[in-house]
Parts: structure tokens; sequence; C-alpha cells
């Protein structure tokens, strides 16, 4: 065999190992804590969702209505009912507090510094950085990424060395994240995608920005306001962003952050949307 067909042959076994892989794996449902028609914070967020049957995690906010999980007890309590439930931690989002900035370089690394330690307790693998107008960098003006791209290379390893990814979920349109994670190129920063706020902000680009983005793409958000995934109106296809996330082999977790009424709602709910993604999956 000529050296070139054996490469060839080689690549082509790779990859169908690995969708062969990506298919076998099971799928990872979580929820956004916010959302779940929790009005009180604590830990009995995982009990309500011991109840959906296919939901297996629950995105924690580091801060939301008093809740502090950079407080060493509260994150301990938050494992203790995490484990009492079975139900992981995949996640943890909300890690800025109001009038805090990315562009404040000193404090925004005490900040994700201190994200990375409560992930590493809780178990999480991601967090999820929103970076949305005015905390967003200019990808077209140096002086604005530049900054951005140096504060995340400098804590990247601090985050590898705790299992942490850290998902960056920007305003940017698609093509401008792939910019900015290829400018910080390391493997612990990726993107955390939501096609519904790019669709918001980039009309027609929430289900190309994951066929773009493919393997940069950690974690990924799924909503349709207050309403279940498959009813109008509805700014994305829900059914071809889940044919795109089968084609770029995604094996991550799928976050809800469908807003619901009530605990008892988002259960009933979950229940469908769980059903709705399977099924578009397939």
């Amino acid at each position: 065999m000529r050296r070139r067909d054996f490469l060839f042959s080689s690549l082509a076994t790779t990859l169908a190992t690995r969708l062969a892989l990506s298919e076998t794996l099971p799928l990872k449902f979580g929820h956004r804590q916010a959302n779940m028609g929790i009005t009180v914070p604590g830990p009995a967020v995982f009990e309500v969702a011991s109840h959906i049957p296919g939901l297996s995690g629950v995105e924690l906010q580091m801060f939301w209505k008093g809740q502090d999980l950079s407080d060493h007890s509260t994150a301990l309590g938050y494992k203790r009912e995490a484990n009492r439930w079975g139900i992981e931690v995949p996640s943890i989002a909300g890690v800025w507090r109001r009038g805090e900035s990315i562009f404040e370089a000193a404090a925004a690394e005490k900040i994700l510094s201190s994200a990375i330690n409560t992930a590493e307790l809780l178990g999480a693998s991601v967090i999820l950085v929103s970076q949305f107008k005015p905390n967003c960098p200019n990808m077209n003006d140096e002086s604005s990424f530049e900054p951005v791209v140096r504060l995340y290379q400098k804590i990247a390893q601090r985050a590898a060395d705790a299992g942490v990814t850290l998902g960056l979920e920007t305003s940017l349109t698609p093509a401008d994240d792939m910019k900015l994670i290829g400018l910080i190129g390391q493997p612990g920063v990726r993107v955390y995608f939501d096609a519904t706020n790019v669709e918001t902000n980039h009309p027609g680009l929430g289900v190309l920005g994951i066929e773009l983005l493919g393997s940069r793409i950690v974690q990924c958000h799924l909503k349709n306001e207050n309403r279940l995934l498959d009813q109008e109106p509805s700014k994305v296809d829900w059914v071809a962003a889940c044919k795109a996330f089968r084609r770029i082999q995604y094996n991550g977790w799928y976050v809800f952050e469908t807003a619901h009424s009530s605990s008892d709602q988002c259960i009933e709910a979950t229940r469908k949307n769980i059903r709705f993604v399977k099924q578009s999956l397939a």
C-alpha cells in the first residue's frame, strides 16, 4: 500500500471510529438552575431535577438572588444534595456580579479563579463565561481584544489543572468567536453555544454557527423562551440545530434554558423537550 493510500485509510478509520463512539455515548441533558421555576435558591433544585426522566444535571448559578457559591459551605451543601439525588453539576454559570467586567483584568482574573475553585469542588467541567455587549471585545480592534486574549491565556492552565474548561458565550458572530478562540490558542478555552442568542444578534447564523465552530463548542443551551422547543414561534429551527450537532459529533451536555412558571411546569415541559431532542438527534 502506498504511503498516501495508507494515510487516507487511517484517516477514514479514525473518523469512522469517532462517529461510532459518538453514536454510542449516552446523551446528557441538564437544565439551568435559574430557569427551573424555583423562586428561592437552594439545593432543593436537585430534587426537582430528579423527577424529570432523562435529566441528569443542573447548571448552577455562581451568583443568583443572594446565592454565592464562592462560599465554601454553600457549595458543599449543594454538593451533598447533588450526590443525594444522583444529579450532576455539569457547569457553573452567572459568574459576574453587576458592574464586573472582563476588561478589568486583575479583578476578572480573581473572579474566574474563584469560579474555577468552585467548579472543581462541585465536579463541574465547564464554566459559562458570558461576554455580551458592553462586556464583549471588539474583534476588529486589537486594543479591545488583545487584553482579553492575554487574560485567558494566563488563566487557561489554572482551569486545565482543575479539569475545567472555560466556555465563552459572547455576542460576537460565530466567525469572530472562532477568531477569539484561535487567538487564545488554549484547549481549555472554548465556546458555550446558544443558538437562540446567536440568532437574536446575528439572524441566519444560529444553526450555521454550530457547523462553523464544530469541536470548539464545549457545551450548549437550548431554549425557546417559555415555549417548548418544537412550538412556534421559534427563532431557531431546532430539528436542524440538532442535526447540525449530530454532524459535528457533539457529545457534550445539552442544557435547557427554557423559562418555567413553576417547578411542576418545568418537570412536564422538560420531559417533552428531552423527548423532542432525542427524536431530532436520531
